[in-house]
């Protein structure tokens, strides 16, 4: 077993990738077709197993929970515990640290947004006022 200070390293940098893989599925422009699809098929199946599959790939939280588990099988990360209890931790500490990883990119990218929206604004407003001088 690994001392602890290195499993609580190995936590954070292992939700690293986990948490990118989930946000640029659920959110960026490159899967957005797919992701349409899945929309699209989520709010008109008839079956509810359709549904809860294809919502999966909408929602970054869910598919985080189906990417730590891929990330634990490759790694065989096993946290405080070194049988299926660390796993089952492992598991729960990997999604909510990633989770927190792109709450926290979420975040940052909408003040930045906000940020270049009021910079915009501003020059804007300057033009204006040197235009009518």
């Amino acid at each position: 077993m690994m001392p602890l200070l290195s499993q609580i390293i190995y936590l954070f940098v292992i939700a690293v990738p986990v948490a990118c893989i989930a946000w640029t599925v659920t959110h960026e422009e490159i899967f957005r077709e797919p992701r349409e699809y899945c929309q699209k098929v989520c709010g008109s199946a008839q079956s509810i197993a359709k549904r809860k599959f294809f919502y999966l790939f909408t929602c970054e939280y869910c598919f985080s929970h189906y990417i730590s588990l891929i990330f634990l099988m490759i790694t065989q990360f096993q946290l405080l515990y070194d049988d299926w209890r660390g796993y089952l931790i492992a598991f729960f500490a990997l999604v909510w640290i990633a989770n927190w990883y792109m709450s926290l990119f979420g975040y940052l990218r909408q003040s930045l947004k906000v940020e270049k929206i009021e910079a915009k604004m501003k020059d804007e407003n300057l033009k204006e006022m040197t235009a009518d001088k």
